[in-house]
């Protein structure tokens, strides 16, 4: 079945043409011009993601999002933000509110495509040498689920910062840099965005609590997991 993407923006000529090119890359795309049309149609028919812009006249983007991360409904709906702001405290706020991808307006037609097409493949897609349940210390990784569990508490997390979380427990001991995890988690090429890995690793261990000691930063290089803890049967 074909991808659904709801496209949020309250410029027409803007709106009609990201509809216009993600439809001829394929997909089905509704719209919407402010916060509360988008957020009817989020309940009409989850999309598979959303395309929302920062500046709506109703509600911001980023309250837009905050509110879709919060509620358990919505929480794993891929969102990327799609804004006239490039600085990159702008980014930051956008990608610790939970956005998927931060696109800078203006943008290119085949780009903002390649980056859906990204996204949605992160979110669909699993390491495949991933075992069913993963459980190491206080952290409970339910594979099949997609769900996540630190003394027996269920943790909120993205469709994005699952599969984070499950590619560094996967290679566990071993660290990863920046771009490996960029090239395997975003679907990026390396070498861009590399703030996009610090800013999702720093709200995945906020999330994970008591677990969050569990990943170490290794100055200079990336990120892993650590590989003293207890993992036991699944």
């Amino acid at each position: 079945m074909t991808e659904r993407i709801l496209v949020v923006d309250d410029e027409p000529d803007l709106l009609e043409l990201v509809e216009y090119n993600l439809r001829e890359a394929g997909y089905t795309v509704v719209t919407a011009k402010d916060g509360a049309a988008a957020m009817a149609e989020v309940r009409r028919q989850r999309p598979d993601l959303i395309v929302l812009d920062v500046m709506l006249p109703d509600v911001s983007g980023t309250e837009l999002c905050r509110r879709l991360r919060r509620d358990p409904d919505t929480s794993r709906i891929p969102i990327m933000m799609l804004t006239a702001r490039g600085q990159e405290i702008d980014r930051v706020v956008g990608f610790e509110l939970g956005a998927d991808d931060y696109v800078v307006k203006p943008f290119s037609p085949r780009e903002l495509a390649l980056r859906v097409q990204a996204v949605l493949r992160r979110a669909s897609t699993t390491p495949v040498d991933s075992a069913p349940r993963i459980v190491i210390g206080k952290l409970v990784i339910d594979v099949a689920r997609h769900q996540v569990m630190v003394e027996d508490e269920e943790i909120p997390v993205t469709a994005l910062e699952f599969k984070l979380l499950l590619d560094l427990i996967t290679r566990r001991g071993r660290v990863q840099s920046r771009d490996a995890l960029l090239d395997r988690v975003w679907g990026y090429a390396p070498g861009i965005e590399t703030r996009t890995v610090d800013t999702h690793v720093k709200r995945l261990r906020e999330k994970l609590g008591a677990a969050s000691e569990y990943i170490e930063t290794v100055r200079g290089v990336g990120y892993r997991v650590r590989e003293d803890l207890t993992e036991t049967a699944g």
